[in-house]
């Protein structure tokens, strides 16, 4: 059985793979009903605006995460870490995000995300 960590390290994974490749149907799987999310622009979105926005293609390539920390307490985790990525004209740039857990029988969901550029 994988412990929560491995399990909150795939999750990550997911996540940021869900971002690049707009993979609403994974969001769905893995956001809690209550999920909100703080946007580079400062605006905050609720789960169905979220999916909404992720829908739209993006215009960045080559997404990854780095300096990953997750921090479990319980029945919760934060992660943080930061982004690095390629815009349209091929330059480099990043950011930063933290992302909020909660399990849930059993399961890991998302239940707020913060973004960063």
């Amino acid at each position: 059985m994988a412990s929560d960590h491995d399990i909150l390290v795939s999750l990550n994974r997911d996540y940021i793979n869900s971002v690049q490749h707009c993979d609403v149907m994974r969001f769905d799987q893995i956001l809690a009903p209550e999920f909100y999310c703080s946007n580079p622009d400062r605006s905050l979105v609720d789960r169905a605006g979220f999916l909404k926005q992720t829908a739209i293609p993006v215009t960045i390539s080559n997404l990854e995460a780095q300096d990953v920390m997750i921090r479990i307490m319980g029945d919760f985790a934060i992660i943080h870490a930061r982004t690095r990525y390629h815009t349209a004209d091929g330059r480099e740039d990043g950011g930063r995000y933290t992302d909020v857990w909660a399990k849930r029988d059993g399961k890991w969901l998302a239940v707020s995300a913060h973004v960063t550029r």
